[in-house]
């Protein structure tokens, strides 16, 4: 697609519960812009009324992910429609589609539609990455993860530190740890501050009892989020496996200053 369009989104926060079904992983969503982060137009009519543009299904495109944006499902998922039939076989336009499915809670749908896209582009990395999100949280991990290869190896890829930062989470899911700390570890050496592979690390070096190592690996994630629950819960529960009941208090407190009530353990899984 000669005006591909693709920006990054994270659906869902890490280490939290309750959120997306896709929570935790990091998908990528068609916006306004070309592959490469270029501004395509200065203006879009998100009002439904379209004048000489309206056989372009890349402004089509763009109007339904500001729609999107703003939670107007019905009407993005018309317009991205409405581009599919323009470009038949669109990724973009079944990436969106999966996006809206999702909002709504419609697991199989949303799973179809990026499916439908990383087939469209066997090469593409962004249509893979999404594809072995869904798979991956939707109880196929160990599928995922030849997707999140693909993504890695399409030499376009604008952001192949998410897909590592997935296929660590991901791999840990499918009973790998030695794969995924490879994964994270490789995510952190071009991003040191990626918060999902240093919550990746943390986890998995505890769960290891490596309580020295997930000290370090926590205390990174804390400087990145000083008020991150999860890291918080973490730290605290590190100091207590280390003895050092005066620091697991001070967590303890810094918690209780921002939900207060009783402490529960972080997830690990």
């Amino acid at each position: 697609m000669r005006r591909e369009l693709a920006a990054l989104v994270v659906l869902g926060s890490l280490l939290l519960a309750g959120c997306s079904q896709l929570e935790r992983l990091t998908l990528i969503r068609p916006s306004a812009q070309h592959r490469g982060y270029t501004q395509i137009a200065p203006r879009y009519d998100v009002s439904g009324k379209h004048g000489q543009d309206s056989g372009d299904a890349a402004m089509l495109l763009a109007s339904a992910s500001l729609l999107y944006q703003r939670g107007e499902l019905a009407d993005a998922e018309a317009m991205a429609r409405k581009a599919q039939k323009l470009q038949p076989g669109s990724g973009d336009a079944g990436t969106l589609l999966g996006l809206v499915a999702d909002a709504r809670g419609d697991t199989a749908a949303a799973g179809r539609h990026f499916q439908a896209a990383a087939a469209s582009a066997p090469g593409n990395g962004v249509y893979a990455n999404n594809y072995g999100t869904w798979l991956c949280a939707n109880g196929r991990a160990a599928e995922s993860l030849d997707w999140f290869d693909r993504a890695l190896a399409d030499p376009a890829y604008p952001t192949p530190v998410r897909a590592l930062a997935n296929a660590g989470e991901c791999a840990r899911k499918a009973g790998q740890p030695v794969r995924a700390e490879a994964s994270w570890r490789a995510a952190l050496a071009l991003d040191a501050v990626d918060m999902q592979a240093l919550a990746g690390m943390a986890s998995l070096a505890f769960t290891q009892g490596d309580y020295l190592e997930a000290r370090a690996f926590v205390e990174r994630w804390l400087a990145v989020a000083p008020d991150d629950v999860a890291a918080l819960q973490l730290a605290m529960q590190v100091e207590e496996k280390t003895g050092d009941n005066v620091a697991a208090s001070r967590y303890r407190s810094r918690l209780q200053a921002i939900s207060p009530g009783p402490t529960t353990a972080p997830r690990t899984q």
